[in-house]
């Protein structure tokens, strides 16, 4: 990562950032929380609870490559706080689903982690 490529911006006003932007790219329903992650500095970890009778929570962990570039890992899927098996197709969707929009919304702070 050359300097430029670097996040410039730190770690607590890029969580605040997600928490106000998140929620505009998920469905309207659906509750997210970003924190910062404790061991890297590039790094948030992202919880989503799903709307509706499920009661599914997903724990993501996304990673700045570089300024524009961010790498989303699903860390556990769990359904009235049980870990529950994410291999299974529905959950993949969802999980696809996800990420998709949280690449969405790291694309819309690009102005704000690439200055």
């Amino acid at each position: 990562m050359s300097h430029s490529d670097k996040l410039s911006i730190n770690q607590q006003e890029l969580a605040a950032a997600w928490n106000r932007t998140l929620p505009m790219v998920l469905n309207t329903s659906d509750k997210a929380e970003v924190l910062p992650d404790e061991a890297e500095t590039n790094a948030l970890r992202v919880h989503i609870v799903t709307a509706g009778r499920n009661l599914y929570s997903f724990d993501f962990k996304c990673t700045y490559v570089d300024a524009r570039e961010v790498k989303v890992e699903l860390i556990d899927v769990e359904r009235d706080n049980v870990s529950v098996d994410e291999r299974t197709t529905i959950i993949q969707t969802m999980v696809d689903d996800y990420i998709r929009h949280l690449h969405e919304c790291a694309q819309q702070l690009h102005a704000l982690t690439s200055r």
